[in-house]
């Protein structure tokens, strides 16, 4: 009504002007978790050395090396461990003060086994509701559901001792999910499973992160598990972190990268040629067959160097195409 009437009498009111405000001002999204400044030792081993960190909330890939102090980052976001050193915020709300009512939204997968022998899948998963502060009944039903949608079904009853790795996994993951978390804390949940089985755990890790107002931490040194669950990606090395930022970011204009065939004389030249590329400044990965390579090149290379370069060795170059870097060439290189 008062756009109309402003319209009519060409000036608009203060009504007009705040509603204006309140549509052009961007909006401010809460950070999944701060930190600043972390430090925490073991003794005098020191496990995070002055991280500093923010990301929003979403599909968060955590990567690094055994040691690189990733399980300690999970543990002290829980507030189960607390840190030497600095401010960890988790949704706002500082980890130490405040580290049980946070849990209550956040559902953890460690990765060592959590489960309790003598129990069987229902009374494990419900039980966890019950921890949470879900009544009985509400959690046995919470858990029913979940082990149905996880391909449960037919051992609910199974004693825990009695399932196997895979199936570990996936009551883990339920035990995990019971409570309907908003943050999925998930340290190495792919960890000693098959082929098959890691298959249908990415995907439905996948299906998890697209959930609205849902996010989750994905903890893992596979980094092909994370570039298929997750878009924003964590590199930890040494307890500090070597890169933050979305994987597209991450993956689109660090170098340039290539596929390379050629045709040789035999071994001595293929050798030859790959010792020029990298002797040239090319991050040189040897394909599977001979006369196959990919090249990850500075962004000032020029692609004749390629051709150059195997005249000089005496091989004729009979492919060049770009590749997509791939986190793990990113990895590498940092």
């Amino acid at each position: 009504a008062n756009l109309r009437l402003a319209g009519k009498h060409g000036q608009r009111g203060a009504a007009d002007v705040t509603f204006f405000r309140a549509f052009a001002k961007p909006r401010f999204v809460t950070p999944l978790f701060e930190i600043e400044s972390l430090t925490h030792r073991y003794g005098f081993v020191l496990a995070l050395d002055d991280l500093s960190l923010s990301v929003e909330p979403g599909a968060i890939g955590l990567v690094g090396q055994n040691g690189a102090g990733k399980s300690t980052l999970i543990k002290i976001l829980l507030g189960l461990v607390r840190h030497t050193a600095g401010t960890v915020r988790v949704y706002g709300s500082d980890v130490t003060r405040n580290g049980v009512g946070l849990r209550g939204r956040i559902g953890y997968m460690p990765e060592r086994e959590g489960v309790l022998p003598g129990l069987n899948g229902i009374e494990y998963v419900g039980l966890a509701g019950e921890l949470n502060g879900m009544p009985r009944k509400q959690s046995l039903r919470r858990a029913h559901e979940l082990l149905s949608q996880l391909g449960l079904e037919e051992a609910r009853y199974r004693r825990l001792e009695n399932y196997s790795a895979g199936m570990v996994q996936r009551i883990k993951l339920a035990a995990t999910l019971v409570h309907d978390p908003d943050l999925l804390l998930l340290d190495e949940p792919t960890s000693g499973l098959d082929p098959d089985g890691r298959t249908a755990m990415l995907s439905l890790l996948k299906s998890l992160s697209q959930r609205p107002g849902k996010s989750l931490l994905f903890s893992t040194h596979l980094l092909g598990d994370i570039e298929h669950v997750c878009r924003h990606t964590i590199i930890m090395e040494k307890g500090r972190v070597a890169a933050s930022e979305s994987l597209d970011e991450m993956l689109v204009g660090k170098a340039d990268a290539y596929l390379l065939r050629w045709k040789n004389a035999g071994d001595a030249a293929n050798d030859v040629y790959l010792a020029a590329l990298q002797q040239a400044g090319a991050e040189v990965s040897p394909g599977e067959e001979i006369g196959q390579a990919r090249a990850v090149v500075p962004a000032e290379w020029s692609t004749r160097q390629f051709f150059h370069l195997a005249r000089q060795a005496e091989v004729t170059l009979t492919g060049l195409e770009p590749a997509q870097m791939d986190l793990r060439t990113v990895y590498r290189r940092l």
